[in-house]
């Protein structure tokens, strides 16, 4: 059986109709009119640091206010040792923003579930975070929000899609899952906004809107990915994020934790790739995935100038 892939961004019919920037289109608007392929998209990490923060949020995270230079490049050094990502959250509406001195909290996360909590008032509280980030957390306390949680990137400051589109998609899941949806900073992929990162299984998923984004969340709990608005699973490299997609395409619905790679074979720009299958899906598939380009663009609303990505597509043999 053959299933070509290849997903595409979702290309509304109404994009015409949402925002634009000083200088033309978002770069959001003009992906979504392009139907910019998203799989494979997702940024790599297999550990998460989230700190608590209420804003204004820098351009750059941690260089945010209230930080600090020294912990700041703690954080940063010790998130590329390890393949962690460093991120900033915070309420949806910031209807309750905490003073200077008021206790925050941070928690790290690892893929396979474990968490660890913990709480800051001034910057070096954060070194007990790096060292739970380092080492990997222990096992979740109780008396904290449940897992998974719901990260809608709001970094305007980034990319003016990301607080354009990503607000009323925070919004729209606060309302729904109150104690598990935060507002969170930059994690990749400003023209797929909104974007929504699920956590600790790093599921990514791209352009949301509130309405959808109900939907693709409720579809995530209950065991089935939407791979309409896929962009991939953190843990992995894209090819190996498309492959997924493709077993998920071809054989689900199914959740996240059914399909994980086994040997992967790389040279130029082929890859073929073993998924490994549980519940719905059979034990074994064998995938092709090739890396295209496509035409040069403007990929963000900050960018001087157009430039190439990455196109990942898959088929199921």
């Amino acid at each position: 059986m053959t299933e070509p892939t290849g997903p595409t961004g979702p290309t509304s019919p109404t994009a015409a109709t949402t925002p634009t920037g000083p200088t033309g289109p978002l770069c959001s608007t003009a992906a979504r009119h392009r139907g910019d392929p998203m799989l494979g998209t997702a940024a790599p990490a297999t550990r998460w640091l989230l700190i608590e923060h209420p804003g204004g949020w820098a351009p750059a995270a941690l260089d945010s206010p209230g930080i600090g230079d020294d912990i700041a490049e703690q954080l940063h050094r010790t998130a590329l040792d390890v393949g962690a990502r460093v991120v900033l959250i915070r309420r949806p509406g910031r209807a309750v923003v905490p003073g200077p001195r008021e206790q925050r909290r941070w928690t790290v996360l690892d893929l396979d579930g474990r968490q660890q909590w913990g709480t800051w008032r001034q910057p070096a509280d954060l070194l007990a975070a790096g060292d739970a980030l380092r080492r990997g957390p222990a096992d979740s306390v109780g008396g904290h929000p449940p897992d998974p949680l719901l990260l809608v990137c709001t970094h305007g400051r980034h990319d003016v899609c990301c607080a354009v589109r990503g607000r009323p998609v925070a919004q729209a899941l606060a309302a729904q899952w109150p104690e598990q949806t935060w507002e969170c900073t930059h994690i990749g992929g400003d023209r797929f906004a909104a974007n929504l990162l699920v956590v600790p299984d790093g599921t990514v998923y791209g352009g949301l809107d509130a309405a959808t984004a109900v939907d693709v969340v409720q579809g995530h709990l209950a065991g089935s990915v939407d791979l309409e608005h896929l962009r991939g699973f953190t843990a992995h490299r894209p090819p190996v994020q498309a492959a997924l997609a493709a077993v998920l395409r071809a054989h689900g619905p199914a959740a996240v934790g059914d399909v994980r790679p086994g040997r992967v074979v790389g040279e130029g720009d082929t890859w073929r790739v073993e998924v490994l299958g549980d519940g719905p899906l059979p034990p074994s598939s064998s995938v092709v995935v090739r890396r295209t380009t496509q035409p040069p663009a403007k990929l963000t609303c900050r960018a001087q100038g157009d430039a190439t990505a990455y196109v990942w597509t898959a088929e199921v043999t």
